[in-house]
């Protein structure tokens, strides 16, 4: 005997062993794979629930902190051309579970090292109470989350979120608006189109031109700064559609800035400012006498004297103290002639026209801040004389800018709109004058640029016609003794009208430059000329020879000087 076992070789004995080895070897990778899929498993739980669930609502994570969070993704917003006005970027948010920080005051000190703007007594205090979800500081930059991170405190955890952000800046901040921290819209745009910024898969595009809107608001605020003005306003719209290209209202504010914003700087003066607009209402009242068949173009009235009603005195700023032709009365600012013609056509009359062209009611235009026009609470005669020169009545530049562009069109009336107008969509609008009235009304606002008070508003090779308006502030129920609101309405060219631009100064000051006077004609017109230079090349219109004959015929009329003769006038 051996003592070999009878039935194995030492050749089967070392294969059993080799197999054994091998068997527990696959058990072993078997047992780490499996761990390893266990770990996976745990961080791709992990992932989706910060990535998916980790969008739930902050309300479920406050658990009673008060405290609420509402992620949405909001869609951006573009101007007509595409450009970026508004979007939204990821953002991480820094919370803590106080239950699990060990050493408030320890963990306060060490976030304030990394952030220094936080104040350390009321981040201690908020770590050191039982709630389980506290905020630290939302919307971190990816360079503060990394410090935090660094910190390896137990008990803090970050929240994905979202920030709205404005590339252009101030530029359009009234148009735009501007979220909350919760990406909330509070005001214009945002606000107006809350539920649909936050539903719609796509860009919604504004009627804004970016370029135009930048250029407006440089000249107006060159303008505010040249006369000390507190504030200004402007406006640009295509008066074929009423589309807006450009609406600025200064001073503004910055929409990327979270900290509130001053009410002064909120204030809309296109919208939600309502004022009397002075002279530049002659131009309703002479096209409502012309269109309703009270006067023609050869016709007019005696100015010779002021005219005297209770306790109200009517007088023109330089009165020429005779009869005036309808020509005459617009290009010389006529507040004489114009009271007489509103009572021509009588009350009931005005406020039927001013009714129909949409200032007795709020501007349609979409944004949230919209101010109400105020009217007479009794249409007497008196209102209507007052009313023919832009005085007893307040309205907001976007319903004067509209209706003055119903005036030059041809005369139909269409809502003013800061949304780009789909294609091939039908355009609904309104008649309101005649085309013959509207032809006239472009001759008499050509002649105010060639021959009258807005001599200053030409801009060369564009056919500038406009209408000066100035008035006294209203503040509260009195009129602010030498405080104007002056401003210029233009519309080019004015042989085939395109484009409406409204200019408006509060409070300015006259300088050595416009011997002492601020009224429409000195500081509202060269901003509209101006402006009407630089973006005419924009909107691919070329110059035209304005003295070409064939203008000359359109722009010429007969002003009739005396009742016994006329003057053939080239508005040139």
């Amino acid at each position: 005997m051996t003592g070999r076992h009878p039935f194995f070789s030492r050749n089967s004995i070392r294969d059993l062993t080799v197999t054994a080895d091998v068997e527990m070897g696959r058990n072993r990778l078997l047992i780490t794979s499996a761990l390893f899929a266990a770990a996976f498993a745990v961080v791709a739980i992990r992932l989706v629930d910060v990535t998916l669930l980790g969008e739930r609502s902050a309300s479920h994570l406050a658990e009673g902190s008060g405290t609420a969070v509402h992620l949405t993704s909001r869609a951006d917003i573009v101007d007509r051309n595409g450009v970026l006005l508004a979007t939204s970027l990821k953002t991480a948010s820094l919370f803590a579970n106080p239950r699990i920080i060990r050493n408030p005051g320890e963990a306060a000190a060490k976030l304030v090292n990394v952030l220094p703007d936080l104040h350390e007594g009321k981040i201690r205090s908020r770590l050191g109470d039982d709630h389980k979800f506290v905020w630290i500081k939302r919307h971190l930059t990816p360079r503060q989350q990394y410090d935090v991170n660094r910190l390896g405190i137990p008990g803090l955890e970050f929240q994905n979120e979202e920030r709205r952000v404005y590339p252009a800046g101030k530029m359009a901040s009234h148009l735009l608006g501007h979220t909350n921290i919760d990406s909330i819209g509070q005001m214009g745009i945002e606000r107006k189109f809350e539920s649909d910024l936050k539903n719609r898969q796509t860009p919604l595009q504004l009627s804004i031109d970016t370029r135009i809107q930048h250029t407006l608001r440089r000249e107006l605020s060159r303008s505010m700064a040249d006369f000390s003005a507190v504030g200004a306003a402007g406006i640009v719209m295509d008066v074929n559609n009423g589309e807006v290209l450009g609406m600025v209202s200064l001073p503004d504010f910055d929409p990327n800035q979270l900290d509130p914003v001053d009410a002064e700087a909120r204030f809309n003066r296109t919208t939600q400012g309502v004022y009397e607009m002075g002279s530049t209402f002659k131009i309703f009242t002479t096209a409502m006498a012309l269109d309703l068949g009270k006067v023609t173009m050869q016709g007019g009235y005696d100015a010779t004297d002021p005219i005297h009603i209770s306790r109200f005195v009517i007088r023109d700023f330089h009165a020429k103290k005779r009869w005036l032709s309808v020509p005459e009365i617009f290009m010389y600012s006529s507040n004489v002639g114009s009271a007489k013609m509103a009572l021509h056509v009588g009350p009931a009359g005005q406020r039927k026209f001013m009714e129909k062209l949409g200032l007795l009611a709020p501007s349609p235009v979409e944004l949230a801040e919209i101010g109400a026009p105020l009217v007479p609470a009794r249409w007497s005669e008196i209102s209507a004389m007052t009313i023919s020169f832009g005085h007893g009545i307040a309205v907001s530049p976007i319903q004067l800018v509209a209706s003055v562009a119903a005036m030059v069109n041809g005369g139909v009336l269409y809502s003013p709109t800061i949304i780009k107008r789909p294609k091939g969509r039908p355009l609904i609008g309104k008649r309101v004058i005649k085309p013959k009235t509207s032809e006239k009304i472009r001759r008499l606002l050509r002649l105010v640029v060639a021959h009258g008070t807005g001599r200053l508003a030409n801009a060369e090779g564009y056919l500038v016609g406009g209408k000066t308006g100035t008035a006294e502030k209203v503040v509260g129920r009195r009129y602010k003794t030498k405080a104007l609101m002056s401003s210029f309405v233009g519309a080019f060219p004015m042989n085939a009208p395109r484009y409406v631009v409204f200019a408006m100064l509060d409070e300015p000051t006259g300088t050595a430059e416009t011997q002492g006077f601020a009224t429409g004609g000195w500081v509202a017109a060269p901003v509209v000329g101006r402006v009407i230079s630089m973006i005419g090349p924009m909107l691919g219109m070329r110059p035209i020879n304005e003295e070409a004959p064939a203008i000359r015929r359109t722009m010429a009329i007969d002003v009739v000087t005396e009742k016994t003769g006329k003057r053939r006038l080239a508005s040139f």
